[in-house]
């Protein structure tokens, strides 16, 4: 990419998808006087894609595609990235401090949306909605009995902003919340009856299990799923690929181990692998924040947090 004529900062769009849920954060985009490097792919880009994107860019708004350190390094003018939601574990951050790159993200925006899919994704799977709905639509009237949220026991992992949300959506099926976290709040969870515990004990009591960390490596491998949690238990995922051993999550679904799963997200998008087989899973694209009031907060806040940083939009 050549340098701009105008002089104008240039801003790359990393994430998939953006303006969506209307166009008022690429107009204000334009507004700021600011030359918008567009996602050329329509999806999540793979290294050396979002490599190509961002190296003349000033500033990135930014999904989870991969900022590594070569991506950083190879980016000789970029001032700030500015993360389209909460995680920010798909950026080196080391690289980005040490090459003076400012990392921002949206993590309120987000926050009821995610929720409220997790809450959706349990109710879908424990009373199998979307298997009635494939079944109906290929001509069968099968109908499968399902369980009630009400009353179960539900450990909720990761006690951030959507985990504390989750907990508040499901105070009216008067569920039993257990909950784990990394550094647990001891005095919030004994205002809202939550009781704080460790993964194992949370993952053994639990009748569902629900995901809300923001990053790290896997916590539910096949030990997790095929011995330690409750059998027939639900698990959903709506946190981060890579969370859940997806090969043994495949495993303990296949052999009712356990009772159903709801997964958002993988460690490999656009996922195409074997849980596509399974009717006791609901999957989707990675949706948590795509409600369009949530998406058009995220959006707005991360146009202003990138253009705080480059002035305005002014060269």
């Amino acid at each position: 990419m050549s340098s701009s004529a105008e002089g104008r900062p240039r801003v790359a769009l990393s994430v998939s998808s953006f303006g969506a849920a209307g166009p008022e954060p690429l107009e204000a985009l334009r507004a700021a006087g600011v030359e918008v490097l567009e996602n050329p792919h329509g999806r999540k880009l793979k290294e050396d894609e979002v490599a190509e994107l961002v190296r003349d860019a000033d500033g990135v708004i930014a999904g989870t595609e991969p900022l590594t350190a070569g991506v950083l390094e190879g980016a000789g003018r970029l001032k700030v990235i500015s993360r389209v939601g909460v995680g920010i574990d798909n950026v080196d951050l080391a690289a980005a401090e040490r090459l003076d790159i400012a990392v921002r993200n949206t993590p309120d925006a987000v926050t009821d949306a995610a929720a409220e899919l997790a809450l959706g994704g349990m109710l879908a799977v424990l009373r199998h909605l979307h298997h009635m709905d494939a079944e109906l639509r290929a001509g069968r009237w099968t109908r499968t009995m399902g369980t009630l949220l009400r009353g179960k026991t539900v450990g909720i992992v990761g006690l951030g902003r959507i985990g504390r949300r989750v907990a508040a959506l499901l105070a009216p099926f008067e569920p039993v919340l257990l909950a784990h976290d990394v550094q647990p709040e001891d005095s919030w969870a004994a205002e809202h009856g939550v009781t704080l515990l460790s993964l194992e004990r949370l993952l053994a009591e639990s009748d569902v299990v629900t995901l809300h960390v923001s990053g790290g490596g896997q916590i539910i491998g096949r030990t997790e799923l095929m011995e330690t949690m409750k059998e027939g238990a639900v698990l959903v995922n709506a946190a981060r690929g890579g969370l859940v051993d997806e090969s043994a999550l495949h495993d303990a679904l296949a052999s009712g181990r356990i009772g159903g799963a709801h997964v958002d997200v993988f460690a490999d998008e656009p996922y195409e692998g074997p849980l596509a087989e399974l009717s006791n899973v609901l999957l989707t694209p990675h949706a948590g924040s795509y409600a369009r009031e949530a998406r058009a907060m995220m959006e707005e806040e991360a146009v202003r947090n990138v253009l705080e940083h480059l002035g305005g939009g002014s060269a």
